[in-house]
């Protein structure tokens, strides 16, 4: 004959019985630990130790570092002219589609020409997505040079308004 009373289970029990950790072998999470710039962490574990930067903020090697607000002016300029870039592709290319048929087929101008039009932001999502971990100034090189190269050469040649005479 068995009597269970909630009394009965209460007496086997002890409040904080679910607390993590009075387990045998659980311990309380390390706190992170951070260095001086020009500081470099060696042997077990260096690769979870954080940087302390200039402001005081800690940056821990998993989490992005933030960007400063120069920068982000910066990639706000490049991204507008990469912006103007595909607009003064589509504008030149649509200007030189009469005269590019006497030389390429059809198909193959209108290829070339979406590539052209493509070709500013897969440059600008590429730079972004291959340098998130690298330093700053070198993703600006990296933008920079794509301004360089992705010069939209038939909207310089002929313009928006302009029409080209053979």
């Amino acid at each position: 004959m068995t009597t269970d009373s909630p009394g009965d289970s209460d007496a086997l029990s002890w409040d904080g019985d679910d607390d993590p950790t009075l387990h045998a072998g659980a311990r309380p999470a390390p706190e992170p630990v951070a260095l001086p710039q020009g500081f470099t962490a060696v042997g077990k574990g260096a690769d979870e130790v954080g940087r302390i930067e200039v402001d005081g903020t800690v940056t821990m090697p998993g989490e992005p570092a933030p960007v400063s607000n120069t920068m982000l002016v910066v990639f706000g300029v490049v991204a507008g002219a990469y912006a103007l870039f595909t607009i003064g592709g589509i504008i030149g290319g649509l200007r030189l589609e009469g005269i590019a048929q006497f030389l390429v087929s059809p198909i193959g101008y209108r290829f070339a020409f979406w590539l052209a039009v493509a070709a500013p932001a897969l440059w600008f999502g590429t730079v972004f997505l291959l340098t998130r971990a690298s330093k700053a100034w070198l993703r600006v090189v990296w933008l920079v040079a794509g301004l360089a190269l992705l010069v939209p050469w038939p909207f310089m040649m002929i313009g928006a308004a302009g029409q080209v005479g053979l």
